[in-house]
């Protein structure tokens, strides 16, 4: 049971190739686990266990009956996906209360190319109120809790993600990075994420949906609790499906054939507007002093430009156009911000307070011509000094997770992840190990555009000495535990699904 559930996608996949295990094996142990878990961090929302174990038999009958050389790279695997992401027969709410009823009828491109390379899914996960807050909390699906430690947030948008993800219970899943989306979360939970260069994965199919250049920013993505699964996940995602036209046809490089002792590292420390803390600054100089070791050339720089983070991120945004995101609050119709604040001050808003704070800032007014060209300006500096194969260090917030409603006395933080894509460069986040309080620490790792296979090999060569993900059961007293409680004793069949919290 521990052994499947500290493996990689990559080991499972190998081992049920190979016939030392069963596709059915790896999903029910995972299954046990989501229900060991989700009590506590509430990240799964919607499970499909039966229809998981059942795919899971024909996979195994597939494998007895064909060549396995010719199985589908994931076959037999489980994964877990953001709920966001249309998902047939799954919801398809994104945390609004106005969607509760929508289920999706199709799978987006996303989820579709993960089912046909042999990955199951065993349900979706939680997020914020239409996908915009650090934190995973809506009045559809309630909030999700950190495993490490559930006082603490998980992150968002793919929160849920995250926290199934670090909870041991999933090997895998599919994330949304927009302004760091899928690294927060990783980084919150311990494990790796990577949000891949501008254009490389479409963002079709997912809610709300990205609109003209924002779907450059915007990057659906890999959470994993390995970093050997970062560039194979990568490649089956990539490429134009016909309907995002950001999308392009690209050549992803192999992680395999990057020298570390032939790569520039710069080693940014702080944005010089948001302080991080000292664990978050040792963490990175460790990564640092362990590429220099390995014989990278590494340097520490400071880049004045990026003390506007949020007004670039920001003004980058804006200047995409599309619709509001009070648009999307009133879902297609009239919201009176307001009535719906004073509502929510009564507590009869369905509402959250960043959805609501958000839609009242998005129309304050901004400079945006200024900021513009200062993104500009950021963007060529920032490639002058990692040089074309080059990477940063660079912070992924200002500490590790916070506790439940903490970012909303800083709301900006998000920005050390957030510059990073409106720059369009590939980042993977990485974890460092755990602070004296059990939390993750980690770093971003950022490259230059067509760069991702850069970053992923820093990435593994990170795991490779410090050890990548560690499991929560491992780190703090108050963390979840692989064998915590017991799962229903009904037969995998005969239990119920997870209902929202």
């Amino acid at each position: 049971m521990n052994e499947l559930l500290t493996a990689s996608a990559t080991e499972l996949a190998r081992r049920i190739r190979k016939g030392e295990l069963t596709s059915r094996q790896a999903v029910e142990a995972h299954i046990l686990q989501v229900e060991r878990v989700n009590p506590v961090i509430n990240a799964m929302v919607r499970d499909r266990f039966e229809t998981a174990l059942h795919e899971a038999d024909r996979a195994d009958n597939e494998r007895r009956t064909s060549d396995p050389r010719a199985l589908p790279p994931l076959h037999g695997v489980p994964c877990t996906i953001k709920e966001n992401f249309a998902f047939a027969g799954m919801p398809h709410t994104a945390g609004l209360v106005a969607r509760r009823d929508v289920v999706a009828e199709e799978d987006c491109v996303t989820v579709q190319r993960l089912r046909e390379a042999g990955a199951i899914p065993l349900g979706v996960t939680n997020v914020p109120e239409l996908c915009m807050w650090v934190e995973s909390h809506n009045r559809v699906y309630g909030r999700t809790r950190n495993p490490y430690n559930p006082k603490h947030i998980v992150g968002g948008s793919s929160g849920g993600e995250g926290a199934i993800i670090g909870s041991g219970a999933s090997p895998f899943g599919l994330g949304g990075d927009v302004g760091g989306s899928i690294r927060l979360p990783a980084f919150f939970n311990g494990v790796f994420g990577h949000k891949a260069t501008g254009g490389t994965v479409p963002t079709t199919g997912q809610h709300p949906a990205p609109e003209n250049g924002i779907r450059r920013y915007c990057q659906a993505g890999p959470l994993a609790r390995r970093a050997e699964d970062l560039m194979p996940l990568l490649k089956i995602l990539s490429g134009p499906d016909g309907v995002d036209t950001e999308c392009r046809a690209v050549k992803l490089g192999n992680p395999d054939r990057v020298r570390i002792g032939d790569l520039r590292v710069v080693s940014i420390p702080g944005n010089g507007a948001r302080p991080v803390s000292a664990d978050l600054v040792e963490a990175q100089a460790k990564a640092a002093a362990a590429l220099a070791e390995s014989g990278a050339s590494v340097c520490v720089r400071e880049v004045r430009e990026l003390r506007h983070s949020f007004n670039i991120w920001a003004a980058m945004m804006a200047a995409e156009g599309g619709t509001s995101f009070t648009s999307h609050l009133g879902n297609g119709g009239e919201l009176r911000l307001g009535r719906e604040v004073v509502r929510w001050l009564l507590g009869r808003s369905g509402h959250t307070l960043p959805a609501l704070g958000l839609a009242i800032t998005e129309s304050l007014p901004l400079p945006h011509g200024r900021y513009l060209r200062l993104g500009a300006t950021l963007r060529e500096r920032l490639l002058e000094i990692m040089g074309p194969d080059g990477v940063l260090l660079y912070p992924s917030f200002t500490s590790p997770a916070p506790r439940h409603f903490q970012p909303l006395l800083r709301p900006f933080d998000y920005v050390y992840t957030g510059i990073i894509n409106v720059m369009g460069f590939p980042a993977t986040q990485v974890p460092m190990g755990l602070n004296a309080n059990g939390l993750p620490l980690g770093v971003q790792v950022v490259g230059a555009p067509g760069n991702d296979h850069v970053t992923i090999a820093v990435a593994r060569h990170l795991e490779r000495v410090f050890g990548g993900w560690i499991p929560p059961w491992q780190g703090h007293r108050d963390a979840v535990s692989p064998f915590r409680g017991s799962p229903a004793r009904r037969p995998l069949l005969a239990r119920r699904s997870l209902r929202p919290a």
